[in-house]
């Protein structure tokens, strides 16, 4: 008996690899991937020489600061990272008057210092409810004055809120590991 030849039902499979790699690579140009943008400060411009020296008052001055350990210390006392929002907004405003709160809201600073070993989400809790802090200070002075949100204002009624309580957020340099208690 003659054998017959039979065809084999086969794929050739010869190109698969040139077309994979064709789309891998036009996926790879063609996504675009989000990028984490952090935290948005804006940075005062670079500058040879050093800053004049400037006499605060310290009464205007609201100091956070952040140990190793992520308990904050405000203004010498322990606090809780869900008080500092209502505080700062006190401090800041000072509605009674008070001689250890800030003279007016333009000359109110918040300053953080971070230890070292401070947890990047602490730090970006405590930032968080600081810029919480005066952007209610905003949307009340809005509302006082304007009857409208902040958000609903023309861009020169916004420029009026901020300016009349101006964000000033100052970073200090960070302590060596653990050396913040």
């Amino acid at each position: 008996m003659a054998k017959k030849n039979r065809m084999t039902n086969e794929i050739n499979a010869g190109s698969m690899a040139d077309i994979a790699f064709l789309l891998l690579i036009f996926f790879l140009v063609t996504t675009t991937i989000a990028e984490d943008k952090g935290v948005l400060v804006k940075l005062p411009p670079y500058s040879e020489e050093p800053p004049p020296d400037v006499r605060l008052n310290t009464r205007n001055i609201y100091s956070v600061m952040v140990n190793a350990q992520n308990q904050l210390l405000v203004r010498g006392e322990p606090m809780k990272i869900e008080d500092l929002k209502h505080n700062a907004k006190i401090f800041i405003l000072n509605p009674e008057k008070r001689a250890d709160m800030s003279d007016d809201p333009t000359k109110a600073i918040i300053s953080i210092k971070n230890d070292r070993g401070t947890k990047y989400k602490t730090y970006l809790e405590v930032y968080n409810e600081l810029k919480a802090a005066y952007n209610e200070l905003w949307e009340e002075a809005a509302m006082k004055k304007f009857g409208k949100n902040l958000d609903e204002l023309k861009n020169a009624q916004q420029k009026e809120i901020k300016d009349a309580i101006p964000l000033v957020i100052s970073e200090a340099e960070p302590t060596k590991f653990g050396e913040e208690k």
